[in-house]
């Protein structure tokens, strides 16, 4: 029986592909693609003020709420802006960092550098984010009369920490995958190594830290628990869909709609970049 299988398979390489991938599509349909789309549909329904369930009724009064109200909208902005703050910082921060580790670092110290990248991102997302609460604290804090407080600059900080290996490791693996004779012809040219950077480096590294940002960018726009515990009091859109959720699911599911349209708009963009072939 088994070696009449493996004869059919080797027959019909498509029938082996479509064994191959039906787990893990039914997976990905159910326990993504479905509760995405359960998410979505409740947002046209709407909460009976009274009794506090769910009324299915289709009604789009949450979504135009969500759409044209100057608050939600101003909250979208701001969230969008801490967005691309974080994600400017990480490249900024990023670019250097991998170019030494991929360029400079020797055989050695390169496998270091790399674990001490993602030392991080085992630890607990919790225990980083109130340790930068720790150091942030306005009176007494560790960084002392150099400490910002607790606002949007704590905010974009602490995520710029959280998020930055997941920008370093595509820059690091894109330089790693270029020719050095592109550098090297640049340097037989005349160039200095500041023109090399600009002017060969950065333009093939550009899929690259559109690739990171995918990851900084999405991260930071759905985050909700950073901006509590170091944000002061001001409000992202995940904050938004938390405080509302228990109380009013289709108006929390409305505002879920938000992030949803500014990252398929976002991944729109960047897919003339090559970025998305790179994740």
């Amino acid at each position: 029986m088994t070696r009449r299988l493996q004869a059919v398979l080797h027959r019909r390489p498509g029938l082996r592909l479509t064994g191959l991938l039906t787990p893990a599509l039914v997976w990905l349909g159910l326990f993504y693609i479905a509760p995405l789309a359960l998410l979505l549909a409740t947002a046209f329904f709407r909460t009976n003020s009274f009794t506090g369930r769910i009324v299915y009724d289709f009604s789009t009064d949450n979504v135009v709420d969500v759409l044209t109200t100057p608050e939600y909208l101003l909250t979208a902005g701001r969230t969008v802006g801490v967005a691309v703050g974080v994600t400017l910082l990480c490249a900024l921060l990023a670019l250097p960092l991998a170019t030494y580790m991929a360029l400079v670092a020797g055989p050695r110290s390169r496998p270091v550098l790399l674990a001490l990248v993602l030392t991080p991102l085992w630890a607990s997302y919790l225990v980083k984010v109130y340790a930068w609460r720790v150091l942030l604290v306005p009176e007494g804090g560790l960084l002392g009369a150099a400490s910002p407080g607790y606002g949007w600059t704590a905010v974009v900080l602490t995520l710029t920490y959280l998020w930055l290996p997941y920008m370093v490791l595509p820059v690091y693996a894109g330089i790693s995958s270029m020719r050095g004779s592109f550098l090297e012809a640049t340097a037989d040219l005349g160039a200095r190594p500041w023109t090399s950077f600009r002017t060969v480096v950065l333009p093939m590294l550009a899929p690259a830290i559109a690739a990171g940002s995918v990851f900084t960018f999405s991260l930071s726009l759905g985050d909700y628990i950073t901006v509590q515990l170091v944000g002061g009091t001001h409000q992202m859109l995940g904050n938004l869909v938390y405080s509302t959720f228990s109380v009013d699911l289709p108006f929390a599911a409305a505002v879920a709609v938000l992030p949803l349209l500014v990252m398929a708009a976002y991944l729109l963009t960047i897919r003339r970049t090559g970025a998305l072939s790179r994740l």
